[in-house]
């Protein structure tokens, strides 16, 4: 598969709809853990491969560092997810994922906060970096 920025786009709309039909099902008040579950199942049911929970390791000066840094969901080895039940996306939300993104080596990322009437609106926050501005439209 070759990846463009239209072929990330259209994911990240298949990510934010997932977390959209969790959030009709569950609404706020919960815990990440619970939404996290969920999250992961829908991705499922929507024939998504992902990647839960792994360590971040990251390579400083020659030596590689384990650390207790861990990812909330890489959906299609493509799209770093982050998942919250917070008051709102704090810029140090986005801080962590712009991060992951580096380390990982990833174009694209998505904050999704639980806690809020409607994602859509207010429970979202798509980032991307250099690496998505290199890749091909189509």
């Amino acid at each position: 598969m070759r990846i463009t920025q239209k072929y990330l786009d259209e994911l990240t709309y298949q990510i934010i709809g997932a977390a959209i039909e969790v959030h009709k099902h569950l609404g706020p008040g919960l815990l990440e853990s619970a939404y996290h579950k969920c999250f992961l199942h829908e991705l499922f049911l929507r024939g998504l491969k992902y990647e839960s929970q792994r360590n971040v390791v990251l390579n400083y000066k020659e030596i590689t560092v384990d650390t207790d840094l861990r990812y909330d969901v890489l959906v299609e080895d493509q799209i770093v997810t982050e998942l919250k039940s917070t008051e709102g996306i704090a810029l140090v939300h986005q801080f962590i994922t712009l991060t992951y993104m580096r380390f990982l080596e990833k174009a694209k990322g998505v904050i999704i906060n639980f806690n809020v009437t409607n994602i859509f609106k207010e429970g979202q926050k798509t980032l991307v970096n250099d690496l998505y501005g290199k890749l091909p439209r189509e």
